[in-house]
């Protein structure tokens, strides 16, 4: 699901392919794109779900405004995964609701 060559911009530079964990299952992606993009590539759209209605979410702003895209990264909630960038090794899981400040569906 990435774009091999763009009729404007041509091919991609050459990325570096790094290993992740999402949900318990070891994933690839490109050193320093943004999480949210390795797992898009990977055919993952939903990143959380909603604390009281258990809605799903995922990428919406994709500028680090809004809160649909958070998910727990190396033990650490409400990180905005549109806008960190992939390292290697990273644990990144599926989050049930945000901070109650950011929470109102």
């Amino acid at each position: 699901m990435r774009i091999e060559e763009h009729p404007i911009l041509g091919k991609p530079e050459e990325r570096k392919v790094i290993s992740f964990i999402y949900d318990g299952t070891p994933l690839t992606g490109f050193e320093g794109e943004p999480i949210a993009m390795a797992l898009e590539a990977a055919g993952i759209m939903i990143h959380r779900y909603t604390k009281k209605y258990h809605k799903p979410r995922g990428v919406f702003c994709a500028i680090g405004r809004c809160t649909d895209c958070v998910m727990v990264v190396d033990g650490l909630p409400n990180v905005r995964t549109c806008i960190t960038p992939l390292k290697e090794g990273m644990v990144i899981q599926t989050q049930y609701g945000v901070s109650a400040q950011e929470e109102s569906t």
